[in-house]
């Protein structure tokens, strides 16, 4: 027998009975607040507890939370917060009322919120007047769902006041949950909080519809949008204390570090807020979005048809919570019922959500559903909505809202380069999801790894080459230096560069590409450097010298006496064909590596040496022997102790 956990909430229409037929299959009355019981409708939303069982395809249990919402129109935002994140509509139409208004608002909500499953149950049945009505309410239901997620949802009707259909109704319930895929931990958990309270000597409470993965009792989390970071205390789910709850679970927090907003205190937290991770990102007050508007609409004459106007002032409703924000439409035309544009919700405070979230917009007035869609860049540039890589981007994502490798691929064809570890963070796709997609994108040579890095493909390769002709570039108009300075090739760069460090890994590829880089520079590494021709017979008689008098060159003066000659001097030390020794001496690289390998050589047929010793077993005087030896020490060729010599012993 598994056990898995799944969210249902209620809709329908006001005095429908949805809070009664919970009552009823759970033993719990969902309307908790005296004015809901004074004016005998839901206000706010309630909470119960159903579990179910079934043996088909497998025997499993089903623990569902249920989550009652309002019916009535000026309750609507409250109706939104409570069906953001469910696995299961509870669809209601009373018998004797049949489909009124919100129901199907309602449905249009449903709809574009993405949820997928429902059960319809036609309440109050022994309110009909008869057989045929209600045999009418269930083909005008039928008739209503035909073009809609939920045109296949099982319709049972229901009696409180008699007790029938409430086992046929657990049945329908269980069957379409064993065909329902357990809500995903994809390691990313987030707690829209839906309720705040304070308990004496326990502290703040938030309650709300756990998904994305798991909380644990002690661990470390943060609010969004404040960015405020607590731990939680303890935790529970369906009135049971527990260590870790998992998505798909109604969930209580004890946040010990905060306050109720009620109570006017900075860190309060209030329905809206989510409870989540650090390293996960930060809440944003801009995001691109697909933006629908219901084709049903068209069959009504209320506000909600009128076309939606560039600029307008909405509220958006996401997860438990809304925004004021303004609309702005990619294309500036007004979007028509049965349309979808790209547009960009500018918000007057910050939310927090992912790439592939769904959300709802009403108008400002609160009377009407405007409208819904679905976020595609939750941390978007104003100033780059209308630029043309980003239609790119959002179109792209626009035709897959729920394709991983789609979006992996249209990030790095936007970007360039995506550091790994960030990729999709704020998305709802798994860590292990988002490599595999990246893998499969560097095996169809569609992307590569540089580093910490993951480039588009394409764009990489037009990065390389603008390296390799700044570089080549270099080369050919100053063939005296070793390379193009680093610095230099980062500046040229620049514009081209989602991030400096990026650089960095571009460094590196080239250096394992056919380029090497050299203290502060990079070259080909077929280049070699050549005097100018003015230099050229200067660099001659310089070489020559070093190489008659191998370990007896003269001073640095006498060497390079005049500025040409200086500037020679200055080349084949750069180039390493000659080896500064102090400020004075210079010997040639080949002089150099023999003086080496005779001091190595030395040192380990006589264990240690003095200055004199090793003059003698070189050929050299102390002004050329003392500073070699002082190089070599820096080296780490040889150590002085006292007045001798010993080789450094490696490691």
């Amino acid at each position: 027998m598994t056990t898995q956990h799944y969210i249902l909430a209620t809709a329908g229409h006001v005095d429908h009975g949805k809070s009664a037929l919970v009552k009823a299959l759970t033993g719990t009355d969902p309307d908790r607040l005296p004015e809901e019981k004074a004016r005998g409708i839901t206000i706010d939303l309630g909470f119960a507890f159903l579990e179910l069982a079934t043996l088909n395809p497998q025997p499993s249990t089903f623990q569902v939370g249920i989550v009652d919402v309002p019916g009535h129109e000026d309750f609507v935002k409250n109706m939104v917060a409570g069906v953001g994140s469910i696995d299961l509509a509870l669809f209601i139409v009373a018998a004797d009322d049949g489909w009124m208004p919100q129901t199907e608002e309602h449905l249009q909500i449903l709809t574009y919120l993405g949820v997928a499953r429902a059960v319809v149950a036609i309440t109050k049945s022994d309110l009909a007047e008869s057989e045929t009505q209600l045999a009418e309410t269930v083909a005008q239901v039928r008739d209503k769902l035909s073009d809609s997620p939920f045109s296949a949802a099982p319709v049972v009707p229901t009696s409180v006041i008699k007790g029938t259909g409430l086992n046929e109704l657990k049945q329908a319930l269980a069957g379409v949950l064993s065909e329902t895929p357990p809500p995903p931990d994809i390691g990313k958990p987030r707690l829209p909080v839906d309720r705040v309270f304070t308990l004496r000597g326990i502290g703040t409470v938030v309650t709300g519809t756990l998904n994305g993965g798991t909380l644990k009792r002690g661990q470390s989390v943060v609010v969004q949008p404040s960015g405020k970071t607590t731990r939680v205390r303890a935790l529970q789910t369906h009135n049971r204390e527990v260590e870790a709850v998992g998505p798909g679970t109604r969930t209580a927090l004890n946040l010990p570090d905060l306050a109720r907003h009620a109570d006017q205190q900075s860190d309060a937290i209030q329905r809206g807020d989510v409870v989540t991770l650090a390293e996960i990102g930060t809440a944003s007050d801009t995001l691109d979005v697909l933006l629908t508007k219901s084709r049903r609409l068209l069959e009504s004459n209320l506000g909600a048809a009128r076309p939606l106007k560039d600029g307008t002032l909405v509220w958006i409703h996401h997860g438990s919570g809304h925004v004021a924000a303004r609309v702005t439409l990619r294309d500036r035309e007004p979007l028509e019922a049965g349309g979808s544009v790209l547009a960009q919700l500018r918000c007057e405070s910050r939310l927090f959500a992912f790439a592939g979230d769904r959300f709802i917009v009403r108008d400002w007035s609160e009377e009407s559903t405007l409208g819904g869609g679905v976020v595609l860049d939750p941390d978007a540039n104003r100033r780059r909505f209308r630029s043309e890589p980003q239609r790119i981007f959002l179109e792209a994502r626009a035709q897959v809202p729920d394709q991983l490798t789609g979006y992996v691929a249209s990030q790095l064809e936007r970007d360039g380069a995506v550091r790994r570890g960030a990729l999709l963070a704020k998305s709802r796709f798994s860590p292990a999801g988002i490599a595999e997609a990246a893998s499969r994108l560097v095996a169809d040579r569609r992307a590569l790894l540089a580093g910490e890095w993951l480039a588009d493909f394409g764009w990489w390769q037009r990065l390389r080459q603008r390296a390799t002709e700044a570089i080549e570039a270099e080369h050919r108009t100053k063939p005296q230096h070793l390379g193009l300075p680093l610095n230099d090739l980062r500046s040229k760069l620049a514009d081209f560069l989602p991030a400096p460090e990026v650089f960095d890994a571009l460094v590196v590829d080239l250096c394992r590409n056919g380029f090497a880089q050299s203290g502060t520079t990079i070259r080909r590494i077929t280049h070699r450097p050549a005097l100018p021709p003015q230099l050229q017979a200067a660099g001659d008689r310089v070489r020559g010298t070093l190489t008659a008098k191998a370990f007896e060159p003269p001073s640095r003066k006498e060497l390079a006496p005049d500025a040409t000659s200086q500037q020679a001097l200055r080349f084949l030390l750069q180039t390493g064909e000659a080896v500064e020794l102090g400020d004075e001496a210079v010997l040639s690289a080949a002089a150099y590596a023999r003086a080496t390998e005779v001091v190595k050589k030395f040192l380990s047929e006589h264990q240690s040496a003095t200055v004199s010793e090793l003059r003698q077993a070189i050929g050299a005087s102390r002004r050329i022997v003392v500073p070699l030896l002082e190089r070599l020490d820096k080296e780490g060729v040889t150590r002085r102790e006292g007045d001798k010599r010993v080789l450094r012993q490696k490691g």
